[in-house]
């Protein structure tokens, strides 16, 4: 048995005596050491979360973990490498902490794209409704009226930009605070689009409800495209693959015959 393998049995055990007789709790630790991570955080971390989990996720739980996965991968290599503990090691130490950090977000990425023609015909969707509440209402009563309806991964966000406009804040700043939020398709345009139709009086709210539905329907029509197109490249990528397959087969029966017909 090496003599790093020793250390982290050692530590090990006594980490667990000190958890058990509350003399030290991982947990504070991690709750601790957390804030010195947060610059690590990536923007749209929090985007990402509620996209795979739903707008109650805990994202200060979730980012906790990555953070408790990357120390205790940091330690963990240190300890492997103790014997023989270079630079280099130290390096590599943080290097692989660091994947072990990174690795929920590149999942999350990951989920995110495979799934981006679902996502992305949400806001078409949302702002398919809100245009029909924008005719009757003003557009922050019918932002606000909107939220019951909206899809959940839209709710908070819409909920903080109401309270921003409640407040007073009548710039563009809260849609913009909205679109970077929720980096979907076109969804600064459409935030740009529904403020100066609040602006907008009542003369030509007509003519900017037209644009604004007309911006909506392409949008949906974008999302229908990729939507085939990708459909479409997974039905011929299926094809090559049968095309491959079945000329493989023959290929092989060819030779296999062949071989036979030598032996004889």
């Amino acid at each position: 048995m090496s003599l790093g393998l020793i250390f982290i049995i050692i530590a090990i055990i006594v980490l667990v005596i000190l958890e058990a007789n509350n003399h030290f709790s991982s947990n504070k630790f991690i709750k601790e050491t957390q804030p010195y991570f947060k610059v690590l955080q990536e923007d749209d971390y929090e985007f990402l979360l509620r996209i795979r989990y739903g707008s109650d996720v805990d994202v200060e739980k979730m980012y906790g973990l990555r953070v408790r996965n990357g120390v205790v991968g940091i330690i963990f290599c240190l300890f492997i490498f103790l014997q023989q503990l270079t630079f280099a090691y130290v390096l590599l130490s943080f290097l692989i902490g660091f994947l072990l950090f990174k690795l929920p977000y590149m999942q999350l990425t990951n989920y995110y794209k495979q799934n981006l023609n679902k996502i992305n015909l949400m806001l078409p969707y949302y702002l398919k409704g809100l245009e029909i509440l924008v005719q009757h209402y003003t557009v922050p009563v019918a932002l606000s009226r909107s939220i019951e309806t909206a899809p959940e991964l839209f709710k908070d966000g819409l909920k903080e930009l109401v309270a921003k406009i409640d407040a007073g804040d009548s710039s563009v700043q809260p849609y913009m605070d909205f679109a970077h939020e929720y980096p979907v398709r076109d969804s600064m345009r459409m935030m740009r689009l529904l403020y100066r139709l609040g602006l907008g009086s009542q003369e030509n709210k007509q003519e900017q409800l037209l644009m604004f539905s007309r911006t909506i329907s392409t949008l949906q029509n974008k999302a229908r495209e990729q939507k085939y197109k990708e459909r479409l490249e997974k039905m011929e990528n299926k094809t090559m693959m049968m095309l491959f397959c079945t000329g493989g087969g023959i290929l092989g029966f060819l030779l296999l015959s062949m071989m036979m017909m030598m032996n004889y």
